[in-house]
């Protein structure tokens, strides 16, 4: 079945609510999940919608949106800074990749400065919140010509 949107949460997101309020905000992920179903609803995009922990899981779920979707809007978190295997991943699907991240990384620690993911993604939203993910998946029915 093809769907529209492969939405990919990486590690730790599933704590989302509880972990660092001051970076990442109250909303859990479940609750971000619900907005990206809404907002996907009001652009019309089939959405799937899954969180990985693991590097290689990560990987595997690149892979597969690469056979039964049309784009990719991905939260790797911690991977996007060090993670050449989801870079690499990323690069490989001939699929657009839109990478979302709740925070400004730019703005953060120095490590989180490189992006080994976002040089090889269409573009990268950043800094919004939950927001991120629902000015993403603007970005991918425009992309989609809806």
């Amino acid at each position: 079945m093809q769907i529209d949107v492969a939405v990919i949460h990486g590690p730790n997101l599933n704590l989302l609510g509880m972990r660092e309020p001051g970076v990442y905000g109250s909303q859990t992920l479940a609750e971000i999940d619900e907005r990206i179903m809404a907002s996907a609803r009001e652009l019309s995009l089939g959405v799937t919608i899954a969180q990985y922990s693991g590097e290689g899981e990560i990987v595997d779920a690149i892979h597969a949106a690469a056979e039964h979707a049309r784009a990719i809007v991905i939260n790797p978190a911690a991977y996007t800074h060090y993670s050449i295997a989801v870079r690499d991943a990323i690069a490989a699907v001939s699929i657009p990749t839109i990478e979302v991240h709740l925070s400004n990384t730019a703005a953060r620690e120095d490590f989180r400065a490189v992006g080994m993911t976002s040089a090889v993604a269409h573009g990268t939203i950043s800094g919004f919140g939950g927001n991120s993910y629902v000015l993403a998946l603007h970005a991918v029915a425009q992309l989609l010509g809806r």
